[in-house]
């Protein structure tokens, strides 16, 4: 029997690049999967059908997970559709990079609105899902960035830190109704978003990494699948960095 058979997870911001990684990793354990992202367009429509080419439940939906009610609407549909949600992945995440000095308030309020304000959004909508079944798993898409700043980056820094403080609060809060909730702190992972950096900077980051290479987004669904499945049934409130080393 798979690992996750029987299961129905939700993942934010998986049209592509990690958030797709981790739901085709969570499919090849039987997990049913609904994704969300901003629009149904090529990239969706390729997750789903890649999805569903495992032999799984699985469909895309259309969702601006920073807006507190379209969330709901959507937690909603997707329990009418599945019947049930075992596991959260709060994935969606935006970068608007610059120096604190430079920042303008729309930067800021951009990428705390989306990357944190939207893992309260589909933590708030699924949890009464979770507790009424007496179980769940939900896991938030942090970074190393998170735990130890970086410069021009005071923002998303912040919006990882915060979901780490999500994570571990909700942990406390919800544990005695048998629900889980843990954050992964991804380092340089090779993205779309990180093949945006220079060749100079995305060099020097890997200088920086014990195992001299960047990781790749099956690096993190490995550890995301981990999280979600009962393999970590008594770790909950952890962080657990997946960065070849750069933050030992």
């Amino acid at each position: 029997m798979k690992l996750l058979e029987g299961k129905t997870a939700v993942v934010t911001g998986a049209a592509r690049g990690i958030g797709k990684a981790v739901a085709l990793r969570l499919a090849q354990e039987g997990c049913a999967i609904a994704f969300t992202d901003l629009a149904i367009d090529g990239n969706t429509e390729k997750t789903e059908t890649e999805l569903l080419a495992l032999g799984v439940k699985a469909k895309g939906y259309a969702s601006n997970a920073a807006k507190f009610a379209e969330t709901q609407q959507v937690v909603d549909t997707i329990v009418k559709d599945f019947g049930r949600i075992d596991i959260l992945i709060n994935n969606a995440g935006i970068t608007r990079d610059g120096l604190l000095l430079r920042m303008s308030e729309e930067q800021w309020d951009a990428v705390i609105t989306v990357n944190l304000k939207s893992a309260f959004n589909f933590t708030r909508a699924v949890a009464p899902v979770m507790v009424r079944q007496r179980s769940g798993s939900i896991v938030n898409m942090s970074s190393v960035v998170g735990v130890s700043g970086n410069a021009a980056q005071a923002n998303y820094a912040a919006s990882k830190a915060g979901m780490i403080g999500l994570a571990k609060s909700v942990a406390k809060e919800l544990g005695s109704r048998g629900i889980r909730c843990n954050a992964i702190a991804p380092g340089f992972i090779i993205t779309e978003m990180t093949h945006q950096l220079s060749c100079e900077v995305r060099e020097k980051w890997l200088e920086t990494i014990p195992l001299r290479r960047g990781g790749t987004p099956e690096d993190v669904a490995n550890v995301a699948l981990f999280l979600a499945s009962d393999l970590s049934a008594y770790v909950s409130g952890q962080v657990i960095p997946v960065c070849g080393g750069l933050n030992a």
